[in-house]
C-alpha cells in the first residue's frame, strides 16, 4: 500500500530495491502441480468472520509448507493472466500473514517501513518485499484496480481477509465479490446523499490514479460496485464532495503474545 510521506521517505533512503525479473527456484514445482490447497485449508481453519487467528496459523504446519512451495514455483511459468494474478494475490496475503507471525507490524510509521519494505519474502528462488510485490508486480504488471480489494495487509481498515483463496477459474467473480463487500461496507465507505458527501477509504486516495485510469474518476469507478442502484445514479448525476476516513492500522485479528519487532513509536 501507498503509505504516505513516511514510507515515501523510507523508500528514498533505502535506495532502489531489486524486483525479480526472472526466477530460478531450487527443486522447482511445475506450475501444473502447484496447488493453493494448503493455504485454503489454513484460511478456512483460522479466519472466522474476517477475524484472523494468528496464534492458530503460527502453529499450523500447513502454512509453513505452503510458504516453502511458493519458493519452489516460477510465477512467470503460469500461462494465463488469471493464473499469474491469482498466484500473486495469494502470495501477498500469505506473506502479509507471515510478517505478523514474525513479529512485524504496520501499526506505526517505523513499523510500516519494517513490515512493507524492511524484509523480503521468497518466491521462485528470489526475494521481494510487500511494497514491491504490490507496486511493481500487482499494479504495474496487471493494471487491475480490483487487486486493492483483494490484498490484505493485516490491518482493520484493509479489505477483509477471506476464508478462501483466489482461484484462476473463479477470479473475476471473486474480485467482483470483494470489491462489492469493501465498497458497500459502511465502516470503510459512507455516502451522505443529503449533504452530497462521500467519505471514502484512504485506499481510494492512495491509488487514485489506478481508479481514475480505469473509469475516469474514483466515484465513477465506485458506481460500478455499489449495491444500491439509486445511490449509483446519484453518484453519477450529483457533485459529491470527497473526504477520506482515518486509516485504522490496528491488527485484524487475534494478536501473538510477543511483538518484539513491531516497530511501535
Amino acid at each position: 500500500m501507498k503509505l504516505g510521506i513516511a514510507i515515501g521517505l523510507a523508500v528514498v533512503l533505502s535506495g532502489c530495491s531489486t524486483v525479480p525479473v526472472t526466477f530460478k527456484p531450487v527443486d522447482p514445482i511445475p506450475p501444473a502441480e502447484f496447488s493453493y490447497r494448503l493455504f485454503e485449508k489454513v484460511l478456512e481453519t483460522h479466519v472466522k468472520d474476517s477475524v484472523v487467528d494468528y496464534p492458530g496459523i503460527q502453529t499450523d504446519e500447513r502454512f509453513e509448507t505452503y510458504l516453502i512451495e511458493l519458493d519452489r514455483v516460477n510465477p512467470n511459468a503460469f500461462v494465463t493472466r488469471n493464473e499469474r494474478l491469482a498466484f500473486w494475490i495469494n502470495a501477498y496475503n500469505a506473506f502479509a500473514i507471515k510478517g505478523i507471525l514474525d513479529h512485524y507490524s504496520p501499526v506505526s510509521y517505523v513499523g510500516r517501513y519494517r513490515y512493507f519494505i524492511g524484509r523480503d519474502y521468497r518466491v521462485g528462488g528470489a526475494g521481494i518485499n510487500l511494497y514491491d510485490m504490490e507496486r511493481q508486480v500487482l499494479i504495474k504488471q496487471f493494471q487491475e484496480p480490483l487487486i486493492h480489494f483483494a490484498i490484505v495487509c493485516a490491518s482493520m481498515s484493509c479489505p477483509k481477509l477471506q476464508p478462501w483463496v483466489y482461484e484462476p477459474d473463479q477470479l473475476e467473480r471473486q474480485l467482483d465479490r470483494v470489491a462489492r463487500d469493501f465498497i458497500n461496507d459502511p465502516t470503510r465507505n459512507r455516502f451522505d446523499r443529503t449533504q452530497k458527501v462521500a467519505s471514502l477509504s484512504m485506499i481510494f486516495k492512495w491509488f487514485d490514479d489506478d481508479f481514475t485510469r480505469a473509469a475516469g474518476s474514483v466515484l465513477t469507478y465506485i458506481t460500478r460496485y455499489v449495491n444500491d442502484p439509486e445511490l449509483g445514479l446519484d453518484l453519477k448525476r450529483s457533485e459529491y464532495r470527497i473526504e477520506y476516513l482515518d486509516y485504522d492500522w490496528s491488527l485484524n485479528g487475534v494478536p501473538l503474545e510477543e511483538t518484539s519487532h513491531a516497530g511501535r513509536s
